[in-house]
């Protein structure tokens, strides 16, 4: 268990840095659902382990980031 949570928060971490860095190169937009999908997936994997390791800052900063995430794909799903 202790090694898939540790995989998670890589990916989590990898994810977020991927929608940052593509954002940042222009490759896709901050309004994008693939920007906020990164973002709000990433974010929800540091949570997972963040609570394990009981690092809560992390947990609440990731979970501040999952509803701005959250948010932002509602109002792209209303746009359309």
């Amino acid at each position: 268990m202790e090694s898939l949570i540790e995989i998670l928060g890589w990916v989590g971490s990898i994810e977020v840095v991927a929608a940052y860095a593509l954002n940042s190169y222009q490759k896709i937009k901050s309004d994008s659902l693939v920007f906020q999908l990164l973002n709000l997936s990433g974010a929800l994997f540091l949570i997972i382990n963040s609570v394990y390791k009981e690092a809560y800052p992390f947990t609440f900063i990731n979970s501040v980031w999952a509803v701005i995430a959250i948010v932002a794909i509602i109002g792209i799903i209303r746009k359309k």
